[in-house]
């Protein structure tokens, strides 16, 4: 047995595997059965955040099988560090044909399914989005849901005290585009991944299927879970229309550009947060132009 696996974890891998042994360092750790494991550990200050990730792959988890890691424990070790285990895979860029098989298992599964708790839009807990706690709770509205999240951040912003005008337009948008845009839309509340940029998505190289990771979920508009992949870019353009085959663009169609400028913020405006620079001009002139588009 690997003396560079904490006791703590080592024993908590027993409780998995009780007749084998275990070998190799963290993250990852081999046991003698064959099977391997990503077990990540954090810091005191840590628990919130890895609750958050844990919870998320389990939600994710039941609705598409194999497309995110499988959480096998999570708990707080005694020393108060939290951890989680989960299945390792050896993850490899995504393929063309990766994205386009992702596009449908997203658009047939992890989208297809609604929160099965009954409790509408939102998450349990808080989750992270990067390096920023977003709250959460339940909401029974969709408008209401997304204004919460948006309002998060520019909470989190103010708190900046640099941001003047993105927050005075941030408002405009939480109270007036928001409820213009998704107040009305016919839809369920779905578990999304809530930050699938390319470098959260993979090949498992074991079986060349996609495989999804790091995310910060909550259930909400299928829609919204394109929005960051559509900034950043790494996925191909099929991926777009392939899930627009399994899953159609929400009615009204013609509003779709304008709704994705407004899930799109979301991300320019957690980047502005965590970053700065010149994410702060582009989460303006987003707002800049719903406002102008819809004559508010």
């Amino acid at each position: 047995m690997a003396t560079s696996i904490p006791q703590p974890v080592l024993q908590k891998l027993q409780l998995i595997e009780p007749d084998s042994s275990f070998s190799g360092s963290l993250p990852r750790v081999q046991s003698s059965s064959g099977a391997a494991y990503y077990v990540k550990t954090g810091s005191l200050s840590d628990e919130a955040q890895f609750r958050g990730e844990a919870e998320s792959l389990k939600a994710m988890g039941e609705s598409a099988p194999s497309l995110v890691p499988r959480l096998l424990d999570f708990d707080i070790l005694e020393s108060g560090l939290p951890y989680f285990i989960s299945e390792h895979k050896d993850i490899g860029p995504l393929s063309y044909r990766a994205a386009d098989i992702l596009a449908k298992r997203m658009a047939t599964e992890l989208h297809a399914k609604s929160n099965p708790s009954g409790k509408g839009f939102g998450f349990a807990i808080p989750t992270y989005c990067g390096l920023t706690k977003i709250q959460n709770g339940w909401f029974k509205r969709w408008d209401e849901c997304f204004a919460s999240m948006i309002g998060d951040l520019l909470g989190q912003l103010e708190q900046k005290g640099q941001y003047q005008s993105i927050c005075s337009k941030g408002i405009i948008v939480k109270n007036e585009v928001i409820p213009k845009l998704l107040a009305n839309l016919d839809i369920k509340p779905v578990i999304l991944h809530g930050d699938l940029w390319s470098g959260n998505a993979g090949v498992d190289k074991a079986t060349g299927q996609p495989v999804i990771f790091d995310p910060a979920s909550y259930y909400g508009h299928h829609e919204a879970d394109l929005s960051i992949a559509r900034i950043f870019g790494g996925f191909p353009d099929t991926f777009f229309s392939t899930y627009h085959e399994h899953m159609p663009k929400t009615e009204p169609v013609e509003e779709y550009d304008l709704r994705m400028n407004l899930y799109e913020l979301f991300h320019y405006m957690n980047h502005t947060l965590i970053f700065g620079g010149h994410y702060a001009g582009s989460a303006e002139k987003k707002m800049n132009k719903l406002i102008a588009i819809l004559n508010i």
